[in-house]
């Protein structure tokens, strides 16, 4: 790894630790060098808050050298004003010799425009450093100002014979809830992690009513995602967890229905454009990632339609011998290892 590599993936390194938070923003990090030494760094903490360039900026005690160093961004620094000033300007002002960028950025008020400024400005630029790792930790970002729609992570357990769920209809109440459960409290709160970092969670109608799930964090500490329910002919009644007004909820239906505190009903045709629907109306709503739980017919739905980016598959070492098998999946595998006796295998949409 050179020495541009290894401080742009300090950038990334330190980036991650927004992720979760700053949202509909970019994950980024940044790093200020002066004689081949780390003398500050930062990262985009909060959504409206100070961007990664300007708490780096603020992390140098002796503000003299800025003008004979370098700073690392692993995106292209912003050169429009929106919840906070320009980063480019605020480059520009400290007159920094070189700036080290890992990608552009693709929103289309920045562009190109930050880099622009900053060579017009006499500034040295390099760019695309570790430009694929860059452009990984922020695929949500930029699938949806690239493909105008949220990044999407399908989401299953399943046992080693290949079921995600007992079969209801076959077993008591008691025996279904003692069956239900394919992984244990170990992979839950990891997956509670994962849900605090994306801004919506959705399943099907049939999910809520086997399963009643709370579609919340509370195995871990993070913000809650919007819930998202499809109930074509409104079947499900406000008794359910998911009707609780804890978190912004959204329930997708071809009925009228007004919307009421923290629950927004929107009407769209359950039609097979149903994926692409949902998705628009998503990004209507600023929503850059989703995660779908399912169940079965909910995740074939955008499977069938290779709507998907991500797949995150465990497989328990349990065995049901029947019920609901899981669906099938094909792309390439990025990812695989073990978890509490669980197989986590991570699938990418070829």
């Amino acid at each position: 790894m050179t020495e541009e590599e290894l401080f742009m993936q300090r950038c990334i390194d330190l980036a991650q630790n927004g992720a979760g938070n700053v949202a509909p923003n970019p994950l980024v990090g940044a790093v200020i060098v002066h004689q081949n030494k780390i003398i500050g760094e930062g990262w985009h903490k909060k959504f409206g808050e100070a961007h990664a360039e300007v708490n780096a900026i603020n992390s140098v005690q002796d503000k003299s050298v800025l003008s004979e160093s370098t700073i690392y961004v692993n995106l292209e620094p912003c050169s429009h004003h929106g919840k906070t000033p320009p980063c480019a300007d605020l480059i520009i002002h400290h007159r920094f010799k070189k700036v080290v960028i890992g990608m552009m950025d693709p929103f289309d008020k920045v562009a190109g425009n930050g880099i622009k400024k900053l060579k017009d400005a006499g500034i040295e630029v390099i760019e695309n450093v570790l430009k694929n790792e860059c452009e990984d930790l922020n695929k949500r970002f930029i699938t949806f100002h690239t493909k105008k729609r949220p990044y999407i992570i399908l989401k299953w357990a399943q046992t080693i014979d290949g079921f995600i769920a007992p079969d209801s209809t076959k077993l008591t109440s008691e025996e279904f809830e003692q069956k239900r459960h394919i992984t244990g409290f170990i992979i839950q709160k990891l997956v509670h992690k994962w849900r605090s970092e994306e801004d919506a969670i959705m399943v099907g109608t049939n999910t809520i009513f086997s399963d009643n799930p709370a579609l919340n964090v509370r195995a871990w500490n993070g913000r809650n995602p919007v819930r998202i329910c499809l109930d074509k002919k409104l079947r499900l009644s406000n008794t359910f967890k998911i009707f609780d007004r804890t978190q912004p909820t959204i329930i997708f239906t071809e009925k009228e229905m007004p919307s009421s505190e923290n629950i927004t009903y929107i009407k769209i045709n359950f039609d097979d454009q149903l994926p692409e629907s949902i998705l628009e109306k998503l990004f209507q709503n600023n929503i850059q990632s989703i995660i779908i739980e399912g169940g079965k017919q909910t995740l074939e739905t955008f499977i069938n339609k290779s709507l998907w980016d991500e797949a995150q598959v465990f497989t328990s070492q349990k065995t049901l011998n029947q019920g609901v098998k899981a669906p099938n999946i094909t792309g390439n595998i990025s990812h695989q290892n073990k978890i509490d006796n669980n197989q986590l295998t991570i699938y990418r949409n070829a």
